[in-house]
């Protein structure tokens, strides 16, 4: 009588195939980086003479942009062809690839800036992380990934510059990332714009992109 024969262990194929053809790795530990410059820079601010919690305003638009950009850079597909051609659907998967950086990254950003929070703290960090993923993940679906960066970094940058010092009022829709963290109108732009910008990413993917 012979014995059965033992089987490797089976690895879902289509978990694997994705996380090979994205470089988590490399995203990982530029929103690493990230965060460990953003404790750093909110705490050496804070510190400055004649400074106080206010002065971390430039972490919080700063540090969300650099890591929307590292996210949407890494949805990138080094597999196009297999994506497009594939039998199942890759929706679930990218759905919860954005889902799970979007969570690691605004929960770790948000102990760089501790206390404050009725100002510019964890609330308008979260805020900002998930609205600028979501302009990086409609960037990524509508110019490829690696040009996902831009939008959010032009937009920035004159939001920064434009933005009254006073909050609230028609600023609190267009200059959300300046806003204190409890503005109910800047977390309703950030959260429309992430989720818009999650559907679009999951529904089309990131757009395929010249070797």
């Amino acid at each position: 009588m012979s014995t059965p024969a033992h089987h490797p262990l089976r690895v879902p194929r289509l978990p694997v195939l994705y996380l090979r053809s994205r470089a988590l790795p490399l995203t990982a530990t530029a929103l690493t980086g990230i965060v460990l410059v953003a404790a750093w820079a909110a705490d050496w601010l804070e510190d400055r003479p004649y400074f106080d919690h206010t002065a971390r305003v430039p972490v919080l638009v700063l540090a969300p942009l650099l890591a929307s950009a590292a996210i949407g850079t890494g949805l990138h597909s080094y597999t196009d062809e297999l994506d497009r051609t594939a039998v199942r659907r890759w929706w679930p998967l990218r759905l919860a690839h954005l889902l799970g950086l979007t969570a690691l990254t605004a929960g770790a950003l948000a102990l760089a800036v501790p206390g404050y929070p009725e100002e510019f703290g964890y609330p308008g960090m979260v805020r900002n992380v998930l609205g600028a993923t979501g302009v990086a993940a409609a960037g990524a679906a509508l110019l490829g990934a690696r040009l996902s960066w831009m939008p959010m970094t032009v937009y920035g940058g004159a939001v920064y510059l434009a933005a009254p010092r006073t909050p609230g009022g028609a600023a609190a829709f267009w200059a959300w990332p300046m806003q204190p963290g409890p503005q109910p109108a800047a977390w309703a732009v950030a959260l429309t714009v992430y989720v818009a910008g999650a559907a679009l990413l999951v529904v089309r993917g990131a757009r395929p992109e010249p070797g």
